[in-house]
């Protein structure tokens, strides 16, 4: 089968997903991961989501590719870069590119509007850990550190939490160190802590797309993708989820949209693998 004829994966499904979250004139920041797992969640299913916006409802959107590129147009790179100075990606056609981060818009004042960050544990109240597992004075386990988190989740107005793999070791009752902060004590909590905005939007796996009830703080499950069991969904995560037999299936992209990712924004399946190439996204069908 044609990589251009085939299902769509969930890769391009969670992209539709959150582009149809995204509105005109705002502005979006997505690092350069490394690591096929990390790139594509991280990276490939943000831009794609991004550059199909601006295709559609939202031609004012800016993208902020690791800070520095202001809309760039990766759809004439051969290869995708290694790293967020690699030469190649410093000489794309862009609409502008800033030596300093983020350029224009103050973080303080709110002017990102979302962002996307990965962790290795989240917990259901929305903080996430990327800086050890176990007690931080003696950690089993010392990871990557805050990489900027702690600003994402407090200074922008929103941020999605990208998880390549949903396991009851990633989904925990309280994570072991708050990295990023979600909504402890839902919204009232936040402004306890002086944060008068931001926090996880979506948090989004293999196997789910979990929102928020923010005034409560609590995760909760918005869609389930395709062939997905809800029993394993459960065992999987390490906090009750409640009943699911009413959550939705998560929407799947039409063919117009497959064909503005497949051919528009990612000719070369750089950003998100698919057919032959996608060996670990679960398909998922096409919605006609």
């Amino acid at each position: 089968m044609s990589d251009r004829l085939a299902p769509a994966s969930l890769y391009e499904a969670l992209a539709c997903v959150l582009a149809d979250d995204m509105r005109d004139r705002e502005v979006g920041f997505t690092g350069l991961l490394t690591g096929e797992a990390a790139a594509i969640w991280g990276t490939g299913i943000p831009v794609v989501a991004m550059e199909l916006a601006r295709l559609t409802h939202a031609p004012d959107l800016t993208m902020l590719l690791a800070g520095c590129y202001h809309n760039p147009d990766l759809s004439v790179l051969d290869r995708m870069p290694d790293c967020e100075h690699d030469a190649q990606l410093r000489d794309l056609p862009a609409e502008a590119r800033t030596r300093d981060y983020p350029g224009q818009w103050a973080l303080k004042r709110g002017d990102v509007t979302f962002g996307f960050s990965s962790a290795v544990q989240v917990d259901r109240v929305g903080n996430i850990n990327s800086v050890c597992i176990g007690d931080h004075s003696r950690p089993k386990v010392r990871l990557v550190g805050p990489i900027l988190q702690p600003e994402h989740m407090t200074c922008f107005r929103r941020e999605y939490v990208m998880m390549p793999r949903h396991e009851r070791r990633c989904f925990v009752e309280r994570v072991d160190f708050v990295s990023g902060v979600g909504f402890p004590g839902g919204r009232k909590g936040r402004e306890a802590l002086g944060l008068d905005w931001g926090g996880p939007r979506f948090v989004m796996t293999p196997l789910c797309i979990f929102d928020f009830d923010e005034d409560a703080g609590a995760m909760k499950v918005r869609s389930i993708h395709p062939g997905v069991d809800r029993e394993k969904l459960q065992a999987e995560t390490g906090f009750d989820l409640g009943p699911l037999d009413t959550i939705p299936e998560t929407p799947l992209p039409n063919a117009e949209r497959l064909r503005l990712i497949r051919e528009v924004v990612d000719p070369r399946c750089l950003l998100l693998p698919r057919g032959s190439k996608a060996a670990g996204a679960p398909t998922t069908g096409v919605a006609q």
